[in-house]
């Protein structure tokens, strides 16, 4: 790219961040355990109040999962933001493919799941006259889920496969990126820092938009994070003293100030900042398997609902009673098939999905190129 910064200078050294993508498993489970809840959710039209102390299993030893698990969805879009940073920042061809491959990559397994979150609602309203936990199941909300539009501001609730409304927020951290790329790559700390800033200011001070304000701003400030690396200053005890800092932050701010927002953008960092310190003392890259593990982690996110709504069609339909999901195996159980099933996924439906994406972009591209 005429007129950028030497690219080699804007990628740190290492290649794969494996603690930081197992991170991602350890923060798709968490969400897991929030959504739990909803096993105990009868049917009604809205906001039924679990109490989530008294049905779910083990809550005396899970009970921070079951009751802050939601504050994973801010470490996805942290991590993403350092990912993100990592990837494109010294890809000087990275704006021209940059939509194809988030294409490629996340809208195939979104439309599969969203397909079926829709058909078994069909089923559940059919027996129960009321939609599972996502009511927002007409047409508009399906028309503004096809493209992941349905969490900008337009729709009335979340809806069909509900935990994707944080996958249409990113669509909006990630447009932000594109157009501030050239930017970035001339100041990646310096302009990420404030943009994280101002947008996090926003959310709270009360500004329209928060779910959107709240991903664009955790995203850059992950971005802010590699541009921090990048100049040398979060270097390993750096990391390590600034993990502990916001940690002891984000507990003050929890307990103290009763400030859960607070807490989760402190604590959210303080995760990244640890992670990141573990991954550069990794020189030899022996913690590999935490890359593979973590390619699970869209699977069983995105499937973790489809998963609990077949189960409880099958639980009402053979029991008529959900009490079965107040026990510890079946919470095992929930818990380990949306894993298999997020590596599944990974292999058989993501992974093939996105190389026929991109090989059909592939043909498109040269044969635009072809002079006629």
């Amino acid at each position: 790219m005429t007129g950028s910064p030497s690219l080699p200078l804007l990628r740190l050294d290492k290649r794969h961040f494996n603690v930081l993508d197992f991170s991602r498993l350890l923060a798709a489970c968490a969400v897991l355990f929030w959504h739990y809840q909803h096993f105990f959710v009868p049917p009604v039209a809205y906001n039924f109040l679990v109490p989530r102390e008294a049905v779910t299993p083990l809550y005396h030893q899970l009970g921070w999962l079951y009751d802050y698990g939601h504050a994973a969805v801010q470490y996805f879009w942290a991590v993403s933001g350092f990912v993100f940073a990592h990837v494109y920042l010294a890809d000087p061809q990275a704006r021209g493919r940059f939509w194809i491959a988030r294409v490629a990559r996340l809208w195939p397994l979104h439309l599969l799941t969203l397909v079926i979150v829709a058909m078994m609602q069909i089923a559940y309203v059919r027996t129960n006259g009321t939609e599972f936990i996502y009511h927002q199941q007409d047409l508009k909300h399906f028309l503004l889920s096809l493209p992941l539009a349905q969490y900008w501001g337009w729709q009335d609730n979340q809806s069909f496969n509900g935990p994707s409304w944080s996958l249409s927020t990113e669509i909006l951290a990630y447009g932000a990126f594109w157009l501030m790329l050239p930017m970035l790559r001339r100041a990646p700390l310096a302009l990420a820092l404030p943009v994280a800033g101002i947008v996090l200011g926003l959310f709270f001070a009360g500004a329209p938009n928060a779910p959107v304000l709240t991903c664009v701003g955790y995203f850059f400030g992950g971005c802010a994070v590699y541009g921090a690396a990048l100049t040398g200053w979060l270097r390993p005890p750096a990391l390590g003293l600034l993990a502990l800092a916001l940690a002891a932050v984000a507990v003050h701010l929890g307990w103290t100030w009763h400030s859960l927002d607070g807490a989760t953008l402190a604590g959210t960092f303080a995760a990244l900042c640890a992670a990141l310190m573990i991954d550069l003392l990794d020189a030899r890259d022996r913690l590999r398997i935490g890359r593979q593990l973590g390619e699970a982690s869209y699977g069983i996110y995105l499937w973790h609902f489809p998963i609990q709504l077949a189960l409880v069609l099958a639980i009402d339909a053979l029991f008529g009673s959900r009490a079965i999901a107040r026990q510890p195996a079946f919470m095992i159980f929930f818990v380990t098939a949306a894993v298999l099933a997020g590596f599944a996924s990974h292999r058989w439906i993501e992974r093939p999905a996105q190389r026929g994406l991109m090989r059909m972009a592939g043909r498109l591209g040269a044969a635009r190129a072809i002079p006629a």
